[in-house]
């Protein structure tokens, strides 16, 4: 038989102290298997008043039977002769003490005290015992959602009284809705030892949050402490409710690549044959929930679909776009062409998807696409085009060369700095670059760099003679030739400084004729305005009339018109 700790043993010791009235009879409290202490009068009377203290107890139906006395300084007399035998003693203080305690020893005991009159004492036993476990057997090997089952039995054995069980989800005590949650409880008594056993089935509606949830139960003892069982957890099945497909795949997904197909339900135990629908195609795969597709193509662009092989309506889709980007450049490579000729340049492009085009040329970027309608020598060069579509790009290049015979396009001279010497300078258009050479031997010769297709050439000469320079050109495709005169450098000082005396003289020859004529000008006037002043007096003083001094003043202002027009030649 199981015996509670010291502890346990000691509160209730405590707790028999404190006594009860039920129906009249005090009551005392013990633990199975311990010794039972029951009082006389709660130690009320002093032990020299005592006469005879005697112990008995109701043996049922009206029967009582005699356990022991005690005569006032006299030893114990034990007169019982059933079990209580060798189970009973006498505590100093007259207390009836039972060792072993019994549940057969709940009933009433009675102290009799003999002081001056005799008086009784009876006294009520209850004995108390906590269950020697709690466990739960009979646990189901899993849980379905949304169905009632059994999920195991909980056992208090050898208690008394019989205890009530409480089930627990998570330290939550679960009650009884007569849905989702059925608790049932029996209680079984020892027909020898009178222990109670209890028994509490839950019926339980598992939920799919109740994955790794802990089941446990407990009883609370009148006495010693909560009792609770080892957590239990158990496996939730249920039916898959939602299926997604999920695509792994490079990003962008390009022709060549491969894509994996996988199929994930949230059933448990989890679904193990999936059916992929890959456009058109049914392809059943067991014990695995994925499919890879290889070596892709454009033409794998689509919808694609998975589906469970148990239940075929629960399918989800996917959009699978494979990604392309093909482009053509015409002409492509290296081409040559000749100078004045048109150029068709054209660029297809083939896309999954918006794209955006970009020109260079000789690695400089340009602002729009090349159009050659008529080449020039400019127009050669390396051209290269890219085209982006997202992450995807391509490029492509054009090496463009424009040939044709060279052309003399300016032949010009300059004096040198110096004034020692002349420079003649030929500018020359064609390509390949055109070989240059001169009519004349000449110093420091030297070239610009060869770009779009032009040159310049120019050479220092001294010429001590008039002379006719020949610039001549030419390459491959033909030959070009310009001449310029070029004079000495001597004809060309005496020629300056009698331009200079030649402009001198003229100088002063117009200078002398415009000094000349505003003299004669201004005597012109003078002569006018005397004669014109005599005039008008005479007439004033002779009466002669106006129309003769008219036509004296006529004459006079065609005098004066003739001598101004000798005065100018």
């Amino acid at each position: 038989m199981h015996l509670l700790s010291a502890s346990c043993v000691a509160a209730l010791l405590l707790f028999t102290t404190l006594l009860r009235r039920v129906s009249g009879l005090e009551t005392v409290f013990g633990l199975y298997g311990e010794t039972l202490e029951i009082p006389c009068n709660n130690g009320a009377l002093k032990t020299e008043d005592i006469l005879i203290t005697k112990w008995k107890y109701d043996k049922g139906e009206g029967l009582t039977g005699d356990l022991l006395v005690k005569m006032n300084k006299q030893n114990v007399s034990i007169s019982a002769t059933d079990e209580y035998k060798s189970r009973i003693s006498l505590a100093a203080n007259f207390s009836l003490l039972i060792s072993a305690a019994k549940l057969t020893d709940q009933r009433t005991f009675t102290c009799m005290v003999a002081v001056a009159d005799i008086k009784e004492y009876p006294v009520t036993v209850v004995i108390y015992k906590t269950a020697t476990g709690l466990e739960i057997s009979d646990k189901a090997k899993e849980l379905e959602i949304g169905k009632l089952t059994k999920l195991g039995t909980c056992v208090a054995k050898d208690s008394n009284p019989a205890v009530n069980i409480t089930w627990l989800k998570n330290n939550v005590p679960l009650v009884a809705d007569g849905k989702g949650i059925s608790i049932e409880a029996s209680v079984l008594v020892d027909p020898v030892t009178g222990l109670s056993t209890t028994s509490s089935i839950l019926e339980y509606s598992a939920e799919k949050e109740d994955t790794d949830a802990e089941f446990t139960c407990s009883t609370q003892n009148t006495v010693g402490p909560e009792l609770v069982s080892s957590p239990a957890t158990f496996t939730i099945t249920y039916s898959p409710e939602n299926i997604v497909l999920q695509v792994t795949a490079k990003d962008p997904l390009v022709e060549g690549d491969n894509v994996t197909l996988k199929c994930v339900a949230d059933g448990n135990p989890p679904p193990t044959a999936f059916n992929f629908h890959l456009k058109g195609e049914l392809v059943k795969v067991e014990n695995a929930d994925t499919y890879t597709i290889t070596d892709v193509s454009r033409d794998s662009t689509g919808e694609y679909k998975c589906s469970l092989v148990d239940d075929p309506t629960m399918e989800a889709t996917k959009n699978i776009t494979v990604s392309y980007l093909d482009i053509n450049l015409s002409p492509f490579g290296s081409i040559v062409k000749s100078a004045g000729d048109a150029l068709d340049l054209t660029l297809k492009i083939v896309a999954s998807g918006d794209n955006k085009v970009s020109w260079t040329k000789d690695n400089v970027k340009l602002d729009k696409e090349p159009k050659f309608t008529k080449l020039t020598y400019a127009d050669s060069g390396r051209y290269e085009c890219e085209v982006k579509m997202g992450l995807l790009s391509q490029k492509a290049f054009l090496e463009l060369a424009v040939e044709g015979a060279p052309v003399i396009k300016q032949l010009s001279k300059k004096r040198g700095e110096d004034g020692k010497h002349k420079v003649l300078i030929c500018e020359v258009e064609g390509s390949p670059k055109p070989a240059v050479s001169w009519s004349i031997n000449g110093t420091s010769s030297e070239d610009t760099p060869f770009v779009n297709g032009k040159v310049t050439h120019k050479i220092k000469v001294e010429p001590t003679a008039n002379l006719t320079v020949s610039c001549m050109v030419s390459n491959e495709f033909g030959s070009d030739t310009r001449s310029i005169n070029v004079s000495s450098l001597i004809e060309e000082v005496r020629m300056d400084k009698q331009d200079q005396s030649d402009d001198n003289d003229q100088t002063k020859l117009v200078v002398g004729v415009v000094v000349g004529l505003l003299v004669a000008t201004i005597v012109i006037g003078l002569a006018y305005w005397v004669y014109m002043k005599k005039s008008k007096q005479g007439s004033w003083k002779t009466g002669e009339k106006e129309n003769g001094s008219s036509e004296e003043e006529k004459k006079l202002e065609e005098k004066v018109e003739e001598n101004s027009q000798k005065a100018e030649v």
